[in-house]
This record gives C-alpha cells, structure tokens and sequence, in this order.
C-alpha cells in the first residue's frame, strides 16, 4: 500500500482522563506557568496529502479545535470507548457542514457499541429539527490494516487493565495510549519506528496504565529514533521530568508538531 511522503503528527492533548490542571488541585503542576503543564484530554491528529485523520475525540476537542489549526476531519480511529476519548465526537458537526460529507468512525466492536449507546441520537435515523454529527460507524479487528486514503492505519492491540485498548501503526510512526502492557506480538509490530508515542502517565504503578520507568523500557526493547510519553498526570512537571530522560524521549505537550516519513506499513 502506498503512503504519503510524509506525515505531521498534530498533539491536541497530552493529559490524563480529568486533565491538567486538575480542577480543586493545589499541586505546583496544576499551577505551573509552563504552558507545556497545561494538558488537555488525550487525541492527535495525522495529516498528509491534504486528508486528516483525527485519533478520539476527547471532552476538549472544541477547544482544541478552536486553539489548534484543524483544516478538516476526514477520519476519525478510536482507541477505545472510556469518557475521556470520546465524549467530544458531537463537536465534530461543524466539520460535517463545512466539508459536506459524512464522517467515518473507526472503533473495535464493543467499544463502538459504547460510543453509539453513550450517543444515541446521532445514530438514530429518524427525523429531527436538531442538528446532529452525520457518522459512518465501522468496526475494525486485532492486526487489520484500514486504508484511509492511501495510508494504512495497522490496528494495534494493547492491555489496558483488565480491558482492551488499541493504538495505530501508520507509516513509520505510531500512537499508543491508555494501555498497561502491549503483548508480544504488539512489540513485533513496533519496530524500526521513527516516531512512537507511548502512554506513561506517571512514576508510581497505575492499574491500566504505564509508568514513565515501563515506557522507557519498551523504548530500550524497541530502539525508536524519536518517543514522545502522553497521557501524562500531574505528578509530573514538564521541564524537571525532561531532564532525567534521555535525549531521545520527550514529553509530548499540547500543540506539539511532528514530521514523520510515511513510508508503507
């Protein structure tokens, strides 16, 4: 399958599930000057070639919408169906007006069975007087590849507790997040990456997340050039936690901006 040249890997959030600051927290994070301390709800977006795949929508995507340049929505994947991914998707409508078109949404069978039951207006097919984000609901499984206008999405599965969660492949890059553990054969698919986004929300152990110590042990397993930790709590200041990694990983932040090769999967 044939890819773009080149990809651009658009932070939107970079915060954990209540965000950053936290609201009542009188932590030096929460009230830290450091713009890259202020960390929306987790969700990127992949542009190339004119087309732009969104990854959740999380409960801050107006906002991020409205602080982010986002030209157009042509896609949107789903990692899983927790609030804090998709509570945002009926702030899409605006995307649907102005581009015309339907939207397509990619999620894993029973987190898209979430999404319609926590939205069920938008996939009711009777008449309204009300707007409503007008969505072309399609599942995908464990290790399928979607092709999305030239580029192949791999699905990658992920443990998240005792759930399930999924990050994406595409190029030579890939997004993780919300995961506790990625499984063998996961790993055998995140080699020889350019970029990889890993979840690492903070340094004590956390039941359905990583801990920055695990990411930077599945960095040292699979040698990306670039890692950038998302998902990522207040327990950790930008600037301090950036001077204890190695060069090669960073923290991702709100607004971040990645150029990445979009050779084929």
């Amino acid at each position: 399958m044939a890819a773009a040249d080149t990809l651009t890997i658009t932070v939107l959030g970079s915060g954990t599930s209540v965000g950053v600051p936290t609201i009542l927290c009188p932590c030096a994070v929460c009230h830290s000057t450091d713009p890259r301390d202020k960390r929306l709800r987790p969700s990127v977006l992949v542009s190339y070639d004119g087309h732009c795949v969104l990854i959740d929508t999380s409960p801050d995507f107006r906002y991020q919408a409205l602080h982010t340049p986002i030209p157009r929505v042509d896609a949107i994947l789903y990692t899983h169906s927790h609030a804090d991914h998709i509570m945002g998707l009926d702030d899409v409508r605006p995307f649907n007006y102005m581009q015309r078109q339907v939207i397509p949404i990619y999620a894993a069978e029973e987190h898209l069975r979430h999404i319609m039951g926590a939205f069920p207006y938008i996939f009711d097919d009777s008449p309204t007087q009300s707007s409503r984000p007008r969505l072309d609901p399609k599942t995908f499984t464990s290790g399928s590849v979607i092709d999305l206008f030239g580029l192949g999405f791999e699905v990658i599965p992920l443990l998240h507790g005792k759930g399930a969660s999924y990050g994406f492949r595409f190029g030579n890059a890939a997004y993780l997040t919300d995961h506790s553990d990625i499984p063998k054969q996961s790993m055998a698919r995140l080699e020889g990456l350019d970029v990889l986004f890993l979840d690492a929300l903070r340094h004590n152990p956390h039941p359905t997340h990583s801990t920055v110590a695990q990411a930077l042990a599945w960095v040292e397993q699979l040698s990306p050039k670039r890692t950038f930790l998302t998902h990522i709590c207040h327990d950790l200041p930008h600037e301090y936690t950036e001077q204890n990694l190695p060069p090669h990983v960073r923290l991702a932040y709100d607004g971040l901006r990645i150029e990445v090769a979009g050779a084929a999967n």
